[in-house]
Protein backbone atom coordinates (compact mmCIF):
# COMPACT_ATOMS: atom_id res chain seq x y z
CA UNK A 1 0.00 0.00 0.00
CA UNK A 2 2.85 2.50 0.69
CA UNK A 3 4.17 1.76 -2.55
CA UNK A 4 0.82 2.22 -4.66
CA UNK A 5 0.07 5.49 -2.97
CA UNK A 6 3.77 6.94 -2.79
CA UNK A 7 3.95 7.47 1.02
CA UNK A 8 4.77 4.74 2.65
CA UNK A 9 2.41 4.20 5.58
CA UNK A 10 5.73 2.93 7.69
CA UNK A 11 9.15 3.47 6.74
CA UNK A 12 10.21 -0.01 8.70
CA UNK A 13 7.55 -2.49 6.74
CA UNK A 14 9.43 -4.04 4.21
CA UNK A 15 12.55 -4.61 6.91
CA UNK A 16 10.22 -6.16 9.32
CA UNK A 17 8.85 -8.03 6.47
CA UNK A 18 12.28 -9.72 5.26
CA UNK A 19 13.53 -9.88 9.17
CA UNK A 20 10.24 -11.79 9.84
CA UNK A 21 10.93 -14.64 7.02
CA UNK A 22 14.69 -14.34 8.45
CA UNK A 23 13.64 -15.12 11.78
CA UNK A 24 11.04 -18.06 10.69
CA UNK A 25 13.50 -19.58 8.41
CA UNK A 26 15.93 -19.85 11.68
CA UNK A 27 13.14 -20.93 13.43
CA UNK A 28 12.14 -23.94 11.43
CA UNK A 29 15.61 -24.89 10.25
CA UNK A 30 14.95 -25.94 7.01
CA UNK A 31 16.55 -29.76 6.64
CA UNK A 32 19.02 -28.76 3.74
CA UNK A 33 21.53 -26.47 3.26
CA UNK A 34 19.67 -24.01 6.20
CA UNK A 35 23.04 -21.84 5.45
CA UNK A 36 21.83 -20.83 2.10
CA UNK A 37 18.68 -19.74 2.97
CA UNK A 38 19.87 -17.50 5.93
CA UNK A 39 22.26 -15.92 3.64
CA UNK A 40 19.68 -15.37 0.87
CA UNK A 41 17.56 -13.37 3.21
CA UNK A 42 20.28 -11.58 5.05
CA UNK A 43 21.24 -10.12 1.82
CA UNK A 44 17.65 -8.81 1.05
CA UNK A 45 17.62 -7.80 4.72
CA UNK A 46 20.93 -5.08 4.43
CA UNK A 47 19.63 -4.07 1.19
CA UNK A 48 15.95 -2.93 2.27
CA UNK A 49 17.69 -1.49 5.50
CA UNK A 50 19.75 0.73 3.12
CA UNK A 51 17.17 1.41 0.96
CA UNK A 52 14.59 2.66 3.66
CA UNK A 53 12.65 5.45 2.75
CA UNK A 54 13.74 8.57 4.88
CA UNK A 55 11.51 9.88 7.69
CA UNK A 56 8.96 12.30 6.34
CA UNK A 57 10.01 14.79 9.38
CA UNK A 58 13.10 15.37 7.28
CA UNK A 59 11.49 16.15 3.82
CA UNK A 60 11.08 19.63 4.96
CA UNK A 61 11.95 22.90 2.88
CA UNK A 62 14.83 24.96 3.95
CA UNK A 63 17.32 27.64 2.32
CA UNK A 64 19.88 25.78 -0.03
CA UNK A 65 23.73 27.26 -0.42
CA UNK A 66 24.83 26.39 -4.09
CA UNK A 67 28.54 26.79 -4.31
CA UNK A 68 30.09 26.43 -8.04
CA UNK A 69 31.91 22.99 -8.67
CA UNK A 70 32.08 20.23 -10.53
CA UNK A 71 29.27 18.38 -11.69
CA UNK A 72 28.55 14.90 -9.65
CA UNK A 73 29.61 12.06 -11.78
CA UNK A 74 26.26 9.89 -12.89
CA UNK A 75 26.64 6.45 -12.55
CA UNK A 76 26.65 4.62 -15.69
CA UNK A 77 23.84 2.41 -16.91
CA UNK A 78 25.62 -0.96 -15.55
CA UNK A 79 25.92 0.83 -12.09
CA UNK A 80 22.62 1.51 -12.48
CA UNK A 81 20.72 -1.75 -13.17
CA UNK A 82 23.26 -3.85 -10.67
CA UNK A 83 22.03 -1.45 -7.85
CA UNK A 84 18.33 -2.19 -8.60
CA UNK A 85 18.56 -5.73 -9.36
CA UNK A 86 22.14 -6.99 -7.17
CA UNK A 87 19.78 -8.12 -3.90
CA UNK A 88 17.06 -10.06 -5.58
CA UNK A 89 20.11 -11.66 -7.91
CA UNK A 90 22.44 -12.68 -4.95
CA UNK A 91 20.07 -14.52 -3.34
CA UNK A 92 18.97 -16.35 -6.48
CA UNK A 93 22.49 -17.33 -6.79
CA UNK A 94 23.04 -17.98 -3.49
CA UNK A 95 19.87 -20.28 -3.10
CA UNK A 96 21.10 -22.00 -6.83
CA UNK A 97 24.74 -22.88 -5.75
CA UNK A 98 22.93 -24.58 -2.95
CA UNK A 99 20.05 -26.65 -4.53
CA UNK A 100 21.56 -27.36 -8.19
CA UNK A 101 23.79 -30.67 -6.89
CA UNK A 102 21.91 -33.88 -7.27
CA UNK A 103 20.73 -33.66 -11.13
CA UNK A 104 17.74 -31.79 -13.52
CA UNK A 105 14.68 -33.20 -14.12
CA UNK A 106 13.94 -32.89 -17.66
CA UNK A 107 10.04 -32.19 -17.37
CA UNK A 108 11.44 -29.52 -15.10
CA UNK A 109 13.98 -28.37 -16.95
CA UNK A 110 11.78 -27.68 -20.30
CA UNK A 111 9.54 -24.96 -19.07
CA UNK A 112 12.52 -23.16 -17.35
CA UNK A 113 14.13 -23.18 -20.90
CA UNK A 114 10.65 -21.78 -22.33
CA UNK A 115 10.44 -19.28 -19.65
CA UNK A 116 13.80 -17.86 -20.05
CA UNK A 117 13.56 -17.52 -23.91
CA UNK A 118 10.59 -15.18 -23.23
CA UNK A 119 12.21 -13.56 -20.83
CA UNK A 120 15.46 -12.94 -23.56
CA UNK A 121 13.24 -11.98 -26.47
CA UNK A 122 11.60 -9.27 -24.26
CA UNK A 123 14.67 -8.01 -23.98
CA UNK A 124 16.02 -8.35 -27.61
CA UNK A 125 12.41 -6.93 -28.56
CA UNK A 126 12.80 -4.28 -26.42
CA UNK A 127 16.40 -3.26 -27.67
CA UNK A 128 15.19 -3.65 -31.31
CA UNK A 129 12.60 -1.48 -31.06
CA UNK A 130 14.49 1.16 -29.49
CA UNK A 131 17.04 1.10 -32.11
CA UNK A 132 14.65 0.86 -34.73
CA UNK A 133 13.10 3.82 -33.15
CA UNK A 134 15.64 6.25 -32.93
CA UNK A 135 16.85 5.78 -36.43
CA UNK A 136 13.67 6.29 -37.79
CA UNK A 137 14.03 9.83 -35.94
CA UNK A 138 17.91 10.23 -36.68
CA UNK A 139 19.40 7.39 -39.61
CA UNK A 140 22.43 9.40 -39.49
CA UNK A 141 24.98 7.72 -37.31
CA UNK A 142 22.29 7.60 -34.27
CA UNK A 143 23.70 4.88 -31.89
CA UNK A 144 20.97 6.07 -28.52
CA UNK A 145 23.39 4.69 -26.20
CA UNK A 146 23.31 0.98 -27.82
CA UNK A 147 26.09 -0.11 -25.27
CA UNK A 148 24.38 1.71 -22.37
CA UNK A 149 21.54 0.27 -23.03
CA UNK A 150 22.81 -3.11 -23.45
CA UNK A 151 24.62 -3.00 -20.20
CA UNK A 152 21.25 -1.72 -18.28
CA UNK A 153 19.42 -4.46 -19.92
CA UNK A 154 21.89 -7.14 -18.77
CA UNK A 155 21.01 -7.58 -14.83
CA UNK A 156 17.69 -8.31 -14.99
CA UNK A 157 17.85 -10.79 -17.73
CA UNK A 158 20.52 -12.45 -15.86
CA UNK A 159 18.06 -12.14 -12.45
CA UNK A 160 15.83 -13.81 -14.69
CA UNK A 161 17.28 -16.85 -16.29
CA UNK A 162 19.02 -17.02 -12.66
CA UNK A 163 15.68 -17.27 -10.99
CA UNK A 164 14.29 -19.78 -13.60
CA UNK A 165 17.38 -21.99 -13.14
CA UNK A 166 16.59 -22.40 -9.42
CA UNK A 167 13.07 -23.00 -9.71
CA UNK A 168 13.75 -26.15 -12.44
CA UNK A 169 16.46 -26.84 -9.89
CA UNK A 170 13.91 -26.94 -6.77
CA UNK A 171 11.02 -28.65 -8.91
CA UNK A 172 13.92 -31.40 -9.62
CA UNK A 173 13.71 -31.54 -5.71
CA UNK A 174 10.03 -31.71 -4.92
CA UNK A 175 10.38 -28.14 -3.98
CA UNK A 176 6.84 -26.92 -5.88
CA UNK A 177 6.44 -24.18 -3.75
CA UNK A 178 10.00 -22.83 -3.24
CA UNK A 179 9.87 -23.30 -7.06
CA UNK A 180 7.22 -21.09 -7.65
CA UNK A 181 8.39 -18.55 -5.55
CA UNK A 182 11.10 -18.56 -8.12
CA UNK A 183 9.49 -18.37 -10.81
CA UNK A 184 7.49 -15.18 -9.92
CA UNK A 185 10.98 -13.75 -8.50
CA UNK A 186 12.04 -14.52 -12.02
CA UNK A 187 8.65 -12.82 -13.35
CA UNK A 188 9.80 -9.52 -11.61
CA UNK A 189 12.64 -9.22 -14.03
CA UNK A 190 10.78 -7.80 -16.18
CA UNK A 191 9.24 -4.80 -14.82
CA UNK A 192 12.88 -4.23 -14.02
CA UNK A 193 14.36 -4.54 -17.11
CA UNK A 194 11.98 -1.46 -18.08
CA UNK A 195 12.53 0.16 -14.78
CA UNK A 196 16.72 -0.13 -15.80
CA UNK A 197 15.80 1.06 -19.55
CA UNK A 198 14.33 4.15 -18.40
CA UNK A 199 17.89 5.02 -16.59
CA UNK A 200 19.31 5.32 -19.93
CA UNK A 201 19.60 9.08 -21.34
CA UNK A 202 17.79 8.80 -24.66
CA UNK A 203 14.63 10.76 -26.53
CA UNK A 204 10.69 9.76 -24.32
CA UNK A 205 9.66 8.23 -27.98
CA UNK A 206 12.79 5.57 -28.11
CA UNK A 207 12.59 4.15 -24.55
CA UNK A 208 8.86 3.68 -24.49
CA UNK A 209 8.94 1.65 -27.93
CA UNK A 210 7.72 -1.64 -27.12
CA UNK A 211 7.79 -1.55 -23.53
CA UNK A 212 5.25 -3.52 -21.59
CA UNK A 213 5.97 -4.00 -18.25
CA UNK A 214 6.82 -0.32 -17.76
CA UNK A 215 5.78 2.06 -14.74
CA UNK A 216 2.90 3.45 -17.11
CA UNK A 217 1.53 -0.10 -18.10
CA UNK A 218 -1.16 0.46 -15.35
CA UNK A 219 -2.43 4.27 -15.93
CA UNK A 220 -1.31 5.62 -12.45
CA UNK A 221 -4.55 8.41 -10.93
CA UNK A 222 -3.80 10.44 -8.11
CA UNK A 223 -4.87 8.29 -5.38
CA UNK A 224 -2.49 5.20 -6.81
CA UNK A 225 0.27 7.18 -8.47
CA UNK A 226 2.22 3.54 -8.11
CA UNK A 227 -0.12 0.51 -9.64
CA UNK A 228 3.23 -0.90 -11.63
CA UNK A 229 5.86 -0.65 -8.83
CA UNK A 230 3.19 -1.69 -6.10
CA UNK A 231 2.70 -4.77 -8.36
CA UNK A 232 5.90 -5.69 -8.58
CA UNK A 233 6.90 -5.50 -5.22
CA UNK A 234 3.72 -7.69 -4.29
CA UNK A 235 5.21 -9.95 -7.07
CA UNK A 236 8.70 -9.83 -5.52
CA UNK A 237 7.88 -10.33 -2.00
CA UNK A 238 5.19 -13.53 -2.90
CA UNK A 239 8.04 -14.94 -4.50
CA UNK A 240 10.25 -14.57 -1.55
CA UNK A 241 7.66 -15.61 1.09
CA UNK A 242 7.25 -19.23 -1.12
CA UNK A 243 10.82 -19.57 -1.61
CA UNK A 244 10.75 -19.47 2.76
CA UNK A 245 7.79 -21.53 3.40
CA UNK A 246 8.69 -23.90 0.43
CA UNK A 247 12.59 -24.70 1.37
CA UNK A 248 11.26 -24.74 5.02
CA UNK A 249 9.22 -27.76 4.73
CA UNK A 250 9.72 -31.56 4.21
CA UNK A 251 10.24 -32.09 0.69
CA UNK A 252 7.71 -34.33 -1.63
CA UNK A 253 9.13 -37.87 -1.84
CA UNK A 254 9.55 -38.50 -5.72
CA UNK A 255 9.47 -42.18 -8.15
CA UNK A 256 12.78 -41.48 -8.91
CA UNK A 257 15.44 -39.01 -8.31
CA UNK A 258 17.24 -36.33 -10.42
CA UNK A 259 20.16 -38.35 -11.38
CA UNK A 260 17.96 -40.89 -12.44
CA UNK A 261 15.56 -38.76 -14.49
Amino acid sequence: MGVLTARPIWRYAEVASLGLLLAYALVSRPPRSRWALGAALAVLLVDAFRAMPVPRDSAGYGWQVLVPGSAPEAPSALESALSLCWPALTAALVLLVAWRRGGWRRRWVAPGVAGAALIIGYAAVRIVGIRSAADAEAPRGNDTGMADLIMAVLPPLVLGVTALALASALGGHGRRIAAIGAALLALTGLPLMDTCIATVPMPLYASSENAVFAWYAITPTLSMPQPMPALTAMVELTGYLLLVVGLSTSSVPTAASPAAA
